[in-house]
Parts: structure tokens; sequence; C-alpha cells
């Protein structure tokens, strides 16, 4: 339950979080609909997985201290992230199709966001430093644990952007901007309480 209630804070806060890929979703769904915003919401499911199959592959052969180690920097990560979502919250405008990465629509615009996801940082980052050490620790501990980290985190990393996407589709322009920080207000609350729950369950692994 815990590694499902983690994978949902996680997922929901980088599913909002200013990026290329978000602009994408928005600026696909201001030029060329609701479909096409939507396919690109759901671009993490296809390029993530060799990403966790080579962070998974990296820390599974390391002994538990290890892991518990880089679970501790994911946590401290996680810390950083919220401190910096949280400043950002204040003055932070919606993403429109004029944010970088924002192109064309259609099937371009799928590709460009399958592409920017694979070789953006922020995707091996989360997972080198944080999602691998979880996974990695739920499974040895309790595989559908591990599963429900994934479903949480997915189900939240790709409906909420497309909610955003839903929300552009019927506003269009017209979205203001105090919802979307508080929405990222939010998130930023959502990563603080993550990294609490990772810093204390490594960290007492480390300490014991």
């Amino acid at each position: 339950m815990e590694e499902l209630a983690l994978g949902v804070a996680l997922g929901f806060s980088a599913g909002i979080s200013p990026g290329p890929l978000l602009a994408l979703v928005l600026s696909g769904t201001l030029r060329g609909g609701l479909g096409v915003g939507l396919r690109v919401a759901a671009v993490p499911l296809l390029t993530d997985l060799p990403v966790i199959v080579l962070s998974v592959t990296v820390l599974s052969v390391l002994p538990g201290r290890a892991i518990a180690a880089g679970g501790v920097a994911g946590g401290l990560f996680l810390a950083w992230l919220a401190a910096t979502t949280l400043r950002e919250a204040r003055t932070a405008e919606v993403p429109t199709a004029g944010a970088p990465g924002a192109r064309p629509a259609g099937r371009r615009t799928l590709w460009q966001g399958a592409l920017v996801n694979l070789l953006s940082p922020h995707p091996w980052m989360f997972w080198l430093t944080t999602g691998a050490p979880l996974l990695v620790a739920a499974w040895r501990s309790s595989p559908p644990g591990a599963g429900g980290f994934l479903l949480g985190f997915y189900a939240l990393l790709v409906g909420s952007k497309a909610a955003l996407a839903v929300i552009v589709s019927r506003a269009r322009h017209r979205i203001g901007t105090r919802g979307y920080r508080l929405l990222l207000g939010g998130s930023g609350v959502l990563l603080l309480a993550a990294s609490a729950l990772l810093l204390v369950e490594f960290g007492s692994t480390l300490a014991a």
C-alpha cells in the first residue's frame, strides 16, 4: 500500500511538472485536437521501458545497502525537487504552444514526444536515483508492492497529462494560471511527503 501511495504521489508530481513533454501535450492539443494530446500524454508508457530495464538491471546486482544508499540519495533529490517546485508554483505560467519543444501536431508531434522523453535526463535521473531503488526493494520484499508502485506511478503520470489535455481542449487559451499554480504547489507537497517516506524507509536500512 505504501508503494502504491508513493507511485501515485510521484506520478502526479511528474505529470503536471513543466517540461518539454507537457508542452508537447498542450501544444499538440491546441493544434491537432484532444486525440493528439492524449496520444502524446501516453508516450512514457512506450519510452520508459528501456530506462526502467537498464536502471533495475544495474541496481538488482548491488547489495541491499547500496540500494538503500541510492534510495536515500533519491529522497534528498526529491526534497530538492519539492523545494524547486514550490518556489516555481508562486510564479508559474501554464505552458503554451510556444514553449520549448512545442512543434506541429499530429504524427510528428507524437514522434517528437517519444524522442524528447527518451533523450530527456529527467526519466533517467528519476529511475536511477528514486524509482529503481524503490522498485527493486519492493520486489525483494513483495512483488505485488512493486507492481502497485508502477501502476500508481504511470496511472497518475499519464492520467494527469491527459487531464490537462482535456482541460486545454475545452478551454483553449482561456486557462488561467491560478489553478495551475495550485496544482504545482500540491505536487510540491506530495514530493515532500514522498521524500520523507524514502528517507525513513531507506535511511533505517542504512542505520541498521
